[in-house]
């Protein structure tokens, strides 16, 4: 068996697994097994589990980042000295993840779920790898997007990151099922580009929504 297929062969098992399972409950024995190869082999190409958890992110992102990079130049240019819209800087975004080459047709799904656990789970090593390995092209696209909603407090602007990141999460990782449901509920077929497409004008209107700072009943004033 050549080296690149081994490699392969224990991302795409470990891809899978942490998708269904988690980062914890995946042992080493479970992806050696669906990846039918030796414990020796994970140790040689990968060296320890965070290391292989940190492959498994890397193959995704370092080819995704060259290609949301290249399509931020594209904008900017096209922009001419103007600050992108939230729309252009979102399509950017969402265009590259949609359109990057998959190894199969759940590509998107698996690594959204993985990147939503990256998140939820005790993953502190994983994360550190992530601001370390991708700050450059996060950082590119925190800027765009303050640039386009200078009406926005860090704070507000923080929150609506973190709903638009979360509605992204669970849209995308769950767009097969999605599908179904749409197919068997209303017999209309769609694509995850068609998806994306609707996704990109929902997350901008929350983006720009106008600030309302919600009081609970407890916090309001009696009325004597």
């Amino acid at each position: 068996m050549a080296q690149s297929d081994t490699v392969d062969r224990i991302l795409d098992a470990a891809e899978e697994l942490f998708a269904d399972r988690g980062f914890s409950e995946t042992s080493l024995r479970m992806i050696t097994s669906k990846a039918k190869v030796n414990l020796a082999a994970v140790n040689y190409h990968f060296g320890s589990k965070n290391a292989l958890i940190h492959a498994v992110f890397a193959r995704f992102l370092t080819p995704f980042s060259a290609t949301l990079d290249n399509a931020f130049d594209e904008l900017e240019a096209r922009c001419d000295g103007e600050p992108p819209t939230l729309n252009q800087t979102l399509w950017a975004l969402t265009e590259s993840a949609v359109r990057m080459p998959q190894r199969n047709e759940k590509g998107i799904s698996i690594f959204m779920r993985l990147l939503g656990l990256a998140y939820t789970q005790s993953q502190g090593h994983l994360r550190k790898f992530l601001e370390q390995e991708y700050s450059q092209p996060f950082s590119r696209f925190m800027r765009l997007l303050k640039e386009a909603t200078p009406q926005l407090s860090s704070v507000d602007r923080y929150w609506r990151i973190q709903f638009m990141l979360g509605a992204t999460a669970f849209t995308m990782s769950s767009s097969d099922a999605l599908r179904d449901i749409l197919q068997n509920k209303l017999g209309v077929e769609t694509t995850v580009q068609e998806i994306a497409a609707r996704l990109v004008p929902f997350l901008a209107a929350g983006m720009q929504a106008k600030d309302a700072m919600l009081v609970s009943p407890a916090a309001k004033p009696s009325v004597a």
